[in-house]
């Protein structure tokens, strides 16, 4: 059964940044939001790095916009085996290509942050006429915010980020 991305994109007014994921996990409860998934690390990552409580799509919703940071999946619709969640195990992918174009052209993003190799390698891939257009945007691997990702601790990723991530000038 084909999947499709059940909530857009994030797009900020001043964005200078873009933050790519994959595609959403099968939820055990409904989607509200990006990693909305209990068992993902992302939010709670980012509450460290930033030394704020995230708990609702309101609050992290305003910390993309004074990050001027935009949100977004690289797949727009899939299919998964399985049932499951793992990158890998989705195929018949459509790519979030317009979308992702227009924020990179449009919005004249400095650099793409992805929150995976997996994500990093299929946009290297998909978008190779942008990367070769675009390439003073610095693209950035973040480790991956899946628990299932243990090759580096939670506390060992949230350093990786804090040196990553852009800083927060305003909250």
């Amino acid at each position: 059964m084909i999947e499709k991305h059940p909530f857009g994109n994030f797009v900020t007014k001043k964005t200078k940044y873009l933050m790519l994921g994959s595609f959403v996990t099968k939820p055990t409860n409904p989607y509200e939001w990006f990693y909305a998934n209990g068992r993902n690390h992302f939010w709670l990552i980012m509450e460290e790095v930033y030394g704020l409580e995230l708990k609702t799509k309101s609050t992290q919703k305003e910390l993309f916009v004074h990050l001027k940071m935009a949100l977004a999946d690289i797949i727009l619709s899939c299919e998964r085996m399985k049932n499951s969640s793992l990158d890998v195990n989705l195929f018949n992918i459509t790519y979030n290509t317009k979308v992702i174009n227009d924020i990179i052209k449009q919005k004249k993003v400095e650099k793409i942050f992805f929150t995976s190799r997996f994500v990093e390698n299929l946009f290297r891939r998909q978008f190779r006429d942008i990367v070769l257009e675009y390439s003073e945007i610095e693209l950035i691997c973040l480790p991956s915010p899946s628990p299932r990702y243990a090759t580096m601790t939670k506390q060992a990723k949230i350093k990786r980020y804090k040196v990553l991530l852009p800083k927060l000038e305003k909250f």
